[in-house]
């Protein structure tokens, strides 16, 4: 049996035309209007980088990595190796 995940009644404010977009992509995806928002949400709240993928985002973009051998993606085990692993 699962565990009940406790949730909290929300009042929102939110653009009339809005609201009926998300109904009716909702009402196509055969979900709750409810469900369709809070998997929304979470996603949202899921996908912020954590710092170890914050640090080799800025790593990337500094340029650091430019004279890096490229990494062989010919396959799973190219790719280790190429990687030095």
């Amino acid at each position: 049996m699962e565990k009940a995940i406790p949730q909290k009644a929300t009042m929102l404010r939110l653009n009339a035309d809005l609201v009926t977009r998300l109904k009716e992509m909702a009402r196509a995806e055969h979900r709750s209007f409810n469900n369709f928002i809070e998997c929304i949400l979470m996603k949202i709240a899921s996908d912020t980088p954590n710092a170890e993928t914050l640090a080799a985002i800025e790593e990337a973009r500094s340029g650091k990595l430019h004279n890096e051998p490229p990494v062989d993606t010919s396959s799973v085990e190219a790719m280790f190796k190429s990687m030095g692993l």
